[in-house]
C-alpha cells in the first residue's frame, strides 16, 4: 500500500483519539454495522480530498467497512492531523497522502498520488481534487461513476463547472443537505472557529468589537458563538436578504471599510475573493487579529498586507506579525488558511457525525444509481436527509410526535377552511 505521511510512529496516538471521534458519531456507527452486513460498495476505490482529522478517519473506517478501498489525501495543507494520518495507514489500511504543513506543490502532488489508483468514486472538500481531474487527461476519470462534494465553495465551483457543460460525471452535493448545512455549517463553524482563534492567541473574546465577513450559515454560527462570549459583533455583507437578517438577529451591519477602523477581530466567512483587502489593512487600529474560516485562503489579500507591511515575523504557533510602515501591528492567524483546522482541531465529531453519514449514503447511492444519473450537480435525497436526522434524533435519545390519520388527511387536501 502506498502513502505519503509524517511519521508512521504517531499511529497509537492517532488510534485513541480516533477512538475518541467514533464515541461522539452514533449515526456513523451504525451505518458502518450496515455496511458491514451488507457491503454496498465492495470493489469500489473511493478517492478522498478531505481533512485528515479524527472524525475523516471514522469516516474512513466505515467505507472500508462497506467494501470499498480508501485512498485519502488532504483538501488543505494546514488541516491534516498527522497522528491520525499515521494510524489510518497502520491500523486502517487507508492509504493516505497528507501531511501538516506541506507546500503547494507537495499538496497537488498528493492528490495525484490518490489519482493513480484510478478511484470510481471521489469525495471532495473544496472541488480541488475534481478541478485536477478535470485538467487531466479523460482516462483518468474514465473509472469515475460519480462523487460527492461536502463544503459550499467546491458546490459553487461545481455548479459553475457544470454551467459550462464540462462536468465530466454526477457529483451530490453533500453540503446542501438540511442535516449538513443546517448543524455542520453553523454549530461546527461557529464553535470552531472561536477554538482556532483562542488557541492560537488567547485572547479574551469578551468586549471585543468582532466582525464577521458573511452571514451564510459559517457566518450566523460564527456571529452567534462570539455573541455568546461576550463579543460585539459587527457583520459584513453583501447581500441585502442576509444583511437585514443580521439587524434582526441584533448585529451591527456595516461596510467593511467602515468595520476596518473598529475592528479588534476579523473573521472572513465568504467563500469569496479578496474580502479584507490592503485600502482595509491601511485604517486598521494596532494589534487587530485577522482570521478566515472560509475554505481557501483567498478570502484575505495577502500580497496585499504584504506590500504594505514593513516587516514580518512569526510571535506565536499560527501567528504572523505584520508591522505596517507607521508601525501598527496586524496579526493573521494561519497563514489566511482555515483557522478552525489550523490551529485547532476542526469541527466536533457529533457535529460531523451528521455531515459524514451523508457522505457514506450518498457513496450508496451512487454505487446503485450512478446509471440514471447525468454529468450534474445533485441534491442529497431526501429521504437520505431525514433518515440521518432520525438517526442522530435516537442516538440523544429524543422522541417526536407522528402525524394523526386526520392530520396527514388535512395536510393533503384543500376543501377544509375555516
Amino acid at each position: 500500500m502506498n502513502y505519503d505521511i509524517k511519521d508512521i510512529k504517531l499511529a497509537e496516538k492517532g488510534r485513541l483519539r480516533i477512538e475518541w471521534a467514533a464515541k461522539n458519531m452514533p449515526v456513523l456507527s451504525l451505518i458502518k454495522k450496515r455496511f458491514a452486513k451488507e457491503k454496498p460498495l465492495k470493489g469500489l476505490k473511493i478517492a478522498c480530498c478531505l481533512h485528515v482529522t479524527t472524525e475523516t478517519a471514522v469516516l474512513g473506517d466505515c467505507l472500508k467497512s462497506g467494501g470499498a478501498d480508501v485512498y485519502i489525501c488532504a483538501s488543505n495543507p494546514l488541516s491534516t492531523q498527522d497522528d491520525v494520518a499515521a494510524a489510518l495507514v497502520k491500523d486502517l489500511k487507508v492509504g493516505v497522502f497528507a501531511i501538516k504543513g506541506e507546500n503547494t506543490k507537495t499538496y497537488y502532488a498528493h492528490m495525484k498520488s490518490a489519482l493513480v489508483v484510478k478511484p470510481n468514486i471521489t469525495m471532495d472538500d473544496g472541488a480541488d481534487l475534481v478541478s485536477t481531474i478535470h485538467q487531466l487527461p479523460a482516462s483518468v476519470h474514465a473509472n469515475i461513476i460519480g462523487g460527492t462534494e461536502e463544503t459550499t465553495t467546491g458546490v459553487i465551483r461545481l455548479r459553475a463547472l457544470a454551467l459550462e457543460g464540462k462536468l465530466r460525471y454526477p457529483i451530490i452535493a453533500v453540503n446542501d443537505a438540511l442535516t449538513k448545512h443546517l448543524f455542520d455549517n453553523r454549530y461546527g463553524t461557529g464553535q470552531s472557529t472561536l477554538d482556532g482563534i483562542i488557541r492560537s492567541t488567547n485572547k479574551l473574546i469578551a468586549g471585543s468589537n468582532f466582525v464577521v465577513c458573511g452571514y451564510g450559515w459559517c457566518g450566523k454560527g460564527t456571529a452567534m458563538r462570539a455573541k455568546g462570549m461576550g463579543a460585539k459583533v459587527v457583520v459584513i455583507e453583501v447581500d441585502p436578504l442576509r444583511a437585514l437578517e443580521a439587524t434582526m438577529d441584533g448585529f451591527e451591519v456595516m461596510p467593511i471599510r467602515q468595520a476596518a477602523k473598529i475592528g479588534d477581530i476579523f473573521v472572513t466567512v465568504t467563500g469569496d475573493i479578496n474580502v479584507i483587502r490592503k485600502e482595509h489593512f491601511s485604517l486598521m487600529k494596532d494589534g487587530v487579529i485577522v482570521a478566515n474560516s472560509g475554505h481557501f485562503n483567498v478570502e484575505i489579500d495577502i500580497p496585499g498586507l504584504e506590500a504594505i507591511a514593513k516587516s514580518k515575523r512569526p510571535t506565536r504557533d499560527f501567528v504572523d506579525e505584520y508591522t505596517l510602515k507607521n508601525n501598527r501591528k496586524i496579526y493573521l492567524l494561519g497563514q489566511g488558511r482555515l483557522i478552525n483546522l489550523a490551529a485547532a482541531e476542526g469541527h466536533p465529531a457529533s457535529v460531523m457525525d451528521m455531515s459524514f453519514a451523508n457522505q457514506a449514503f450518498c457513496a450508496q447511492y451512487l454505487a446503485k444509481n450512478y446509471r440514471k444519473l447525468k454529468n450534474q450537480v445533485y441534491t442529497v435525497p431526501g429521504d437520505i436527509d431525514k433518515n440521518i436526522a432520525r438517526l442522530k434524533l435516537e442516538s440523544m435519545g429524543i422522541k417526536i410526535d407522528v402525524l394523526t390519520p386526520e392530520q396527514k388527511k388535512y395536510l393533503a387536501s384543500w376543501e377544509m377552511g375555516t
